[in-house]
């Protein structure tokens, strides 16, 4: 396979590519989500097997099924319930929030001493969570997914046509559930819920932008033991695209 004819030299090209304005990495911590003995049946429900069948208005008890002796965990999932990878694109919503009357600029002095404009940018991140309480004999309680959200702000490099570019890189969910002993020896009920979330975003503002470089055309290696034709890429047309600068007066 000769793949000469694909990259035999070099050639000044017109590329479309994103360019990366600004970027910075932050630890974004939801605030805690709490829930009492009065939220359990009305804005937190549990399903237990061989619990009460869940109505309106009602919800099974993980402490009074289980017992006192469980584990907690929480992970994400969609608003239906089922598990997604937190790190998957579209997982967890993370999106600019539209400011009415665009973004607003500030003057920040750098540690040279230097002044930069920048803007602000308001990040709105938001997702489901799913928080499973499990006894050692491993029946389970699973919660019904319960909402998450967290609004934060950037002063970037963001002028206009930039758009906001969002990576979760790292996700961690702790919930803590506490029961109170019950009426009768050995039972217990609910108490309270404490959901902990904290994330590791990428945050970027890039725009569309028309880019001129010399590179050479690539090709992919051969993959044993079969052998693709080489690849071929349409001729230019140098003598009128990309255009030649003009020579600059000193020339």
């Amino acid at each position: 396979m000769d793949i000469k004819s694909v990259n035999g030299g070099q050639e000044t090209l017109c590329i479309k590519v994103n360019k990366v304005y600004d970027w910075v990495t932050r630890q974004s911590d939801v605030p805690l989500i709490s829930f009492n003995a009065s939220d359990l049946g009305s804005t937190l429900f549990f399903d237990c097997p061989g619990g009460v069948t869940p109505t309106p208005g009602g919800s099974d008890d993980p402490c009074a099924v289980l017992g006192s002796t469980f584990t907690v965990d929480c992970f994400v999932t969609d608003e239906d319930g089922n598990p997604v990878d937190p790190l998957a694109p579209g997982s967890i919503l993370c999106a600019e929030i539209p400011q009415p009357e665009g973004r607003a600029t500030g003057t920040f002095t750098l540690p040279n001493g230097e002044t930069v404009t920048l803007q602000k940018v308001k990040v709105l991140k938001k997702g489901f969570i799913v928080v499973r309480v499990t006894n050692p004999q491993g029946l389970s309680c699973t919660s019904l997914p319960i909402p998450f959200a967290v609004a934060e702000k950037f002063f970037l490099c963001a002028p206009p046509g930039t758009f906001l570019q969002c990576e979760i890189t790292d996700f961690e969910c702790d919930a803590n559930l506490i029961c109170r002993p019950g009426a009768s020896p050995g039972t217990s009920t609910f108490q309270q819920l404490d959901i902990s979330i904290n994330m590791c975003q990428n945050i970027q503002m890039e725009a569309l932008v028309k880019l001129e470089i010399t590179a050479d055309f690539c090709a992919p290696r051969p993959e044993l033991p079969f052998i693709c034709p080489p690849l071929a890429f349409p001729p230019q047309c140098p003598t009128i695209f990309p255009p030649t600068p003009a020579p600059s007066p000193m020339e």
